[in-house]
């Protein structure tokens, strides 16, 4: 079946947020007394949402996640374009899927809000067909239910999507939403954590994943 629409994740995927994701962990963490921790070590703690990204940052603390969630989450509002940026050849990539027809989607597991601000602050002039994070009532990623939602609400079949994102939970959502999976390792995490995940397709860059994508 032709492809209609890319799904991407977010972080590690368009941009690398890493910096001020880190960054903003870091001042919740030091506001409340507890250790912080080096920017790459935040790479395996992130792609589960905020409230287990805070979890894991507080180590042995978890009577304080509540308390340095709600400091990262205002302080990251603020924050999150910082000293974070696009990775190269994303938006050539963008320009060419678009040219193809192609509709754009970002789905995260960042809160909503946060989804909505990086990207406009990012992408001003992509033209997303959804911009989505985390929702009320919704299960975050690897459960598939956003991404199959997604396509409903585009008058899609899931099979109709290309997905790529930088991790395992990704690969994960994708393959069970019954999408077509791309793993990039320019991201957050290495080819075997993509791969042991099941992913037919790994790229070490937009512009290879593109060729995947678009054939000549």
């Amino acid at each position: 079946m032709d492809k209609k629409a890319v799904l991407f994740d977010l972080d590690g995927t368009l941009i690398n947020s890493l910096p001020d994701i880190s960054g903003a962990m870091n001042v919740a963490l030091n506001h409340h007394g507890l250790p912080v921790h080096a920017e790459a070590a935040y790479a395996y703690m992130v792609g589960n949402g905020a409230r287990v990204l805070a979890r894991r940052a507080v180590g042995e603390r978890e009577d304080l996640t509540d308390a340095v969630l709600q400091t990262y989450r205002e302080y990251y509002a603020d924050h999150c374009f910082d000293r974070s940026y696009i990775y190269d050849g994303i938006l050539e990539m963008f320009d060419r899927l678009l040219k193809a027809g192609l509709k754009l989607v970002v789905l995260s597991n960042k809160d909503d809000p946060d989804v909505k601000t990086v990207l406009q602050h990012y992408f001003p002039q992509i033209p997303f067909t959804v911009m989505r994070g985390k929702l009320p009532g919704v299960p975050l990623k690897p459960d598939p239910t956003a991404a199959v939602n997604i396509a409903k609400e585009m008058g899609l079949s899931p099979d109709e999507f290309w997905y790529l994102g930088d991790t395992a939970v990704d690969c994960t959502c994708g393959l069970n939403a019954g999408m077509h999976f791309i793993g990039v390792t320019y991201g957050f995490r290495d080819r075997e954590e993509i791969a042991a995940a099941g992913a037919k397709y790994i790229v070490d860059s937009p512009l290879e994943a593109l060729q995947i994508m678009l054939p000549r």
